[in-house]
């Protein structure tokens, strides 16, 4: 069975910039469809709408939401929902993010780096920031792997953002 709204854009905890491109398809009552981006507080960082070409049919979608400033948390979520009606029930996705500009300022992009035997993550922003207490920026956007910023393992491929 189809669910009535799929968000493909962003996916789950990608890094994004000061502007979010979301993209997905579904069906949308009245062809309105909302998205909220909220920091990890759940506080409400943006919240727009915006209309699908589709209405009532299966429709693919994409719109962009500039963030109005540096969100307070690094972690975030993207929602997106249709507004319901009478035959449609509401629909919400959510799709968790890492704030980029949250964690380096004027951020551009990441390099992936392989963690090697006897590499911290303090000793990897040591390499790449030239300062090893900048680690909890490599840690809050390899979030999804690392539940703990002193286990790192061989192998891991992290995600290191740059600005």
């Amino acid at each position: 069975m189809y669910r009535l709204l799929r968000v493909q854009q962003p996916e789950p905890f990608d890094i994004v910039d000061g502007r979010i491109l979301i993209a997905g398809y579904g069906i949308a009552f009245e062809a309105n469809l909302n998205v909220i981006v909220r920091d990890a507080t759940g506080a409400v960082v943006v919240h727009t709408f915006f209309m699908t070409s589709g209405g009532d049919v299966w429709s693919n979608w994409q719109t962009s939401v500039a963030l109005p400033g540096v969100p307070a948390t690094p972690s975030g979520f993207v929602e997106v929902t249709d507004r319901g009606g009478a035959e449609l029930p509401v629909t919400l996705v959510t799709v968790p993010v890492v704030f980029g500009t949250a964690l380096v300022p004027d951020y551009r992009g990441f390099q992936l780096r392989l963690v090697q035997p006897g590499d911290t993550l303090s000793g990897i922003a040591l390499e790449f920031y030239g300062d090893a207490a900048l680690y909890p920026r490599i840690f809050e956007a390899n979030r999804n792997q690392i539940a703990d910023a002193d286990l790192i393992f061989p192998g891991q491929s992290l995600r290191v953002p740059l600005a």
